[in-house]
């Protein structure tokens, strides 16, 4: 019997469980996992928890230098290789550099990203956020895809948000040209487009190996809000004007350690062997939004639909095959 689609199926983990407590008796030696952004904010713990249990870790990055020194300053030896995501021929280039000496990656952790950033467009121009978090890891996805298929059970993690609610994918005009540019919509389409990419690629590739899903990894303060001024997060409730996290803040948010344990959890749980191309949130699959759903859970039934999902992977390899 097939399971039903976006039902909890309860994990045993919370919204304040720690990766390192959800992978605790998981081993992944022998394992190969690939991290984009594995050395910042979630992405860094990701890393930090895959290697302790085990696994190789491959962590791409825009910046190789930062890259070493923080995973240094967390005390890991692991390799790393330039990648940028804006840049297709800078991902084709990773993942042929990669897979050179690999005939197996059985993690693909799709975590890095850009949010609400100023009016920036890639050389094709498309718009910066659609073009980094959904174009760059949809080729970096299907450059390794032979090698996920060797692998004889790998995973697949696209990183999504609860900004997805913001907006669906914007159909007739997804890289603002014909209306001005909003970054808040923006962000929230990227975000769509990620756990529309996980549904697609899970469609197509779980008869093969293949599992993918996409995950809200919660509310956390890291670099991601680099571009947002402190008056803007002070309205949003987020930090108090002392540019402290604000009280109501604290209760929501995540620190990193617990924010990666979604990801983990969707990359390792042996709950999740008969399931894919759902979207999950705190170490369970997500409800649909309803008119019951809490403000700051559940998924919109525009990020998980099928239909969409399988147009949105059309529409991509057109932009990528005409850019």
């Amino acid at each position: 019997m097939k399971a039903e689609k976006q039902k909890p199926i309860g994990s045993g983990f919370g919204a304040k469980s720690t990766g390192a407590e959800v992978l605790v008796g998981i081993d992944l030696t022998g394992k190969v996992a690939v991290v984009t952004g594995g050395y910042s904010g979630i992405g860094l713990e990701t890393t930090k928890a895959l290697s302790a249990a085990g696994a190789e870790v491959i962590v791409p990055a825009r910046n190789k230098e930062k890259a070493d020194e923080n995973l240094a300053a967390a005390g890991l030896a692991l390799e790393t290789r330039l990648m940028d995501l804006a840049d297709l021929s800078s991902v084709h280039q990773f993942a042929a550099g990669v897979t050179g000496n690999r005939d197996k990656i059985h993690l693909l952790i799709n975590n890095a990203g850009i949010m609400a950033c100023p009016e920036t467009r890639s050389d094709q121009g498309w718009e910066a956020q659609f073009a980094t978090n959904h174009i760059g890891h949809f080729v970096l996805t299907k450059e390794l895809l032979p090698y996920l298929k060797n692998a004889g059970g790998a995973r697949v993690v696209c990183l999504s948000s609860l900004a997805h609610r913001r907006s669906a994918i914007r159909w007739d005009d997804i890289h603002f040209q014909k209306s001005p540019y909003e970054k808040w919509e923006a962000y929230g389409q990227s975000k769509t487009a990620n756990a529309l990419f996980a549904t697609e690629l899970n469609r197509r590739y779980h008869g093969e190996g293949v599992k993918a899903f996409s995950v809200h990894p919660g509310g956390i303060m890291t670099p991601l809000q680099r571009h947002l001024q402190q008056e803007e997060m002070v309205a949003m409730g987020w930090i108090d004007e002392s540019g402290e996290i604000s009280e109501p803040a604290k209760a929501m948010f995540k620190t990193p350690e617990q924010g990666c344990s979604t990801t983990l959890w969707c990359a390792t749980s042996s709950n999740l062997d008969e399931r894919g191309g759902e979207y999950c949130e705190d170490c369970d699959i997500a409800q649909r939004v309803s008119d019951q759903s809490p403000r700051y859970f559940h998924v919109e039934d525009w990020a998980v639909d099928e239909e969409q999902a399988e147009r949105l992977w059309s529409e991509t390899e057109k932009m990528v095959t005409a850019g």
